[in-house]
């Protein structure tokens, strides 16, 4: 298997005020394609900060962040900027839709950035909804349609530029418990297929669904451990 991440000894530090808060301290993980990893851990643990520079939204203060064989550690913003949407498909608690535009008009977003007309937009587009079980619901805009279909309408939009990895963050901190259960059954399957994931929570019964849980406690890691049973067809919460 190929290597898509490698953090090496990453540290990062802010200043509130007078105070200096390191939030990362030396972490160092890698990840393989076709994996399916869980990032835990409490409130003020490291594991949003660890996203966010995974994601390329934010750069490690020191040490090398490695992503599908480039060196992302000191990009320039714009340069960040174009390897995240080539690379990196987002899956938000939020789902982060545009309100006003329709679901083909959402999914096909990074696809504008990326330079492609408009009829591979619309053909890319399609596919990636028909992918998540919406290819009805094309001309739909967010607010007629339910919290997991627009969900799966963000995750249609993750996976629109074959990214190198799926990226969710509480994909299904906004969700009933049925609703998760859906949710999680097609990242399930979306591994299946051979999509990278790396998820971010702080529920366990989430997290069990990854085959890989790396847990962070005080901008540490704290365990890194194969999941030997990932959860499967057990409704959340149950």
């Amino acid at each position: 298997m190929s290597r898509v991440i490698e953090t090496h000894e990453i540290n990062k530090t802010y200043k509130m005020g007078s105070e200096i808060i390191q939030a990362l301290k030396s972490v160092s993980i890698t990840v393989d394609r076709g994996e399916y990893v869980a990032f835990m851990g409490p409130s003020g643990s490291g594991k949003s900060t660890l996203m966010n520079i995974i994601g390329c939204l934010d750069s490690p203060t020191s040490g090398t962040y490695i992503l599908a064989g480039k060196d992302v550690s000191d990009m320039s913003e714009n340069e960040l900027a174009d390897i995240r949407n080539k690379e990196i498909g987002f899956v938000f608690q939020t789902f982060n839709l545009l309100p006003r535009a329709s679901c083909l008009d959402n999914v096909a977003l990074p696809l504008v950035y990326a330079g492609f007309g408009k009829a591979e937009r619309s053909e890319m587009a399609f596919k990636a909804l028909d992918n998540v079980g919406l290819g009805d619901r094309t001309k739909h805009r967010p607010n007629e349609l339910s919290g997991g279909q627009r969900q799966r309408v963000a995750i249609a939009r993750a996976l629109v530029n074959n990214p190198s990895i799926i990226l969710a963050d509480e994909p299904t901190g906004n969700l009933d418990s049925k609703t998760s259960h859906d949710i999680m059954e097609l990242f399930h399957e979306l591994h299946a297929k051979g999509n990278t994931i790396i998820m971010v929570t702080h529920e366990d019964d989430i997290a069990h669904y990854a085959h890989r849980v790396i847990r962070l406690r005080d901008g540490l890691v704290e365990s890194d451990k194969i999941n030997p049973n990932p959860t499967r067809g057990i409704p959340v919460h149950a």
